[in-house]
């Protein structure tokens, strides 16, 4: 293309600013965004024919981005009629279509535990090729995996999902560090395996995520550094409390292990014999205090213990410091194994509610599957 005599002069100063860049002066290849595209295309054309195959990455960084649309619509016409004339082009390297990175957890939820010791885990994956994956699973700490589900996912609609589960939800859910909540996975497939069981099937698509958690033993829940001299006395007496919260309604000992304590518990209540309202208040606590005695071995106060600790985490994330201070102090106390838990009010809390199931299924009024404590797909 040859510029007209009136264009000479801007297609020279084009051609000075090419020739400059192509030199490497030191600044920056100019956008040409001012200069009209017939300037700039017979600017080009001049220096494809003063430096050959020298032009040729320099005209190729414009038809390729560099500058405006016009701009690049110039360097491409310089290029083709190049490539018309015999010049042989440079062939850019391929690039991949789509780049794979390694998988990795990008965040993640966990829900209370019930009172069977089950809780929801939810983890956000995000897959070799950039796509996101949400991993749903309820994972118990006596069986394992329970459920998995789950899959690709949107931005949009796992924000959607979180909202419904909120406002969903009878238990609390919280935001935890990824890692933490692989670590309470790898504890449940832990378990799988002292037991000699499997995760159910639908996991198997989700076990890879896994695979680089090398600690299997019990991740625990984060721990602050204890008060020095220990928690206050006090916050034991208040304990039984916690039952009392909507987050505790289902922690109870299970009525189906109960069954003949809670029929002597009745015959007590209808015996026919004269006794004073003291004497039938011992006799109702004494079974309590067998009941306790014998369901509080020492793996089972661990059980208890892990899971208070795991709600005191709970109650602090979402606020509610009273609640976090008790369970920790209850948590403690299960855990030492000088005191008794006959004389934590907390563990004959539970005994007494779940004598208090065993004694509706005796009579025929609540079924035993309804009140089990027994883990289950939920």
């Amino acid at each position: 293309m040859v510029a007209r005599p009136a264009e000479d002069e801007a297609v020279l100063v084009c051609l000075a600013a090419l020739e400059a860049s192509l030199a490497g002066s030191g600044s920056p290849p100019p956008s040409f965004a001012d200069v009209p595209p017939r300037t700039l295309e017979a600017a080009l054309d001049a220096l494809a024919r003063r430096r050959g195959a020298q032009a040729l990455p320099l005209i190729t960084a414009l038809a390729e981005g560099r500058g405006t649309k016009e701009a690049r619509k110039a360097a491409r016409r310089v290029l083709y009629r190049l490539q018309q004339s015999g010049v042989a082009l440079p062939r850019p390297a391929p690039k991949p279509v789509v780049e794979r990175r390694p998988e990795q957890a990008l965040r993640a939820w966990v829900s209370a535990v019930d009172g069977s010791g089950s809780r929801a885990v939810w983890i956000l994956f995000e897959g070799a090729f950039g796509g996101l994956a949400l991993c749903a699973l309820i994972v118990n700490d006596q069986a394992g995996v329970l459920e998995a589900a789950g899959g690709a996912i949107s931005k949009k609609r796992l924000e959607s999902e979180l909202r419904a589960l909120r406002r969903s939800q009878k238990l609390p859910w919280v935001e935890l560090p990824p890692a933490r909540a692989k670590a309470l996975v790898a504890e449940a497939l832990a378990l799988h395996a002292r037991l000699g069981s499997e995760p159910p099937a639908e996991f198997s698509p989700w076990q890879r995520f896994f695979a680089d958690v090398d600690d299997l033993a019990s991740p625990g829940p984060p721990r602050e550094p204890e008060p020095a001299g220990g928690d206050d006395p006090a916050l034991l007496d208040h304990c039984r409390e916690l039952l009392g919260l909507p987050e505790l309604a289902s922690w109870f000992l299970d009525p189906n292990e109960l069954q003949s304590a809670a029929l002597e518990l009745l015959q007590a209540r209808e015996s026919r014999l004269v006794l004073s309202d003291q004497q039938k208040a011992e006799r109702e606590a004494a079974i309590v205090e067998r009941v306790v005695e014998a369901a509080f071995t020492p793996e089972a106060r661990r059980l208890w213990a892990r899971r208070l600790s795991e709600m005191a985490w709970i109650f602090d994330a979402t606020g509610r410091e009273r609640e976090t201070r008790i369970c920790r102090a209850t948590s403690h106390a299960l855990e030492d194994p000088e005191r008794a838990p006959r004389h934590l009010p907390f563990a004959r809390g539970l005994a007494e509610r779940g004598l208090a199931f065993a004694s509706e299924v005796a009579l025929g009024r609540l079924s035993a599957a309804e009140v089990s404590r027994a883990p289950r797909k939920p």
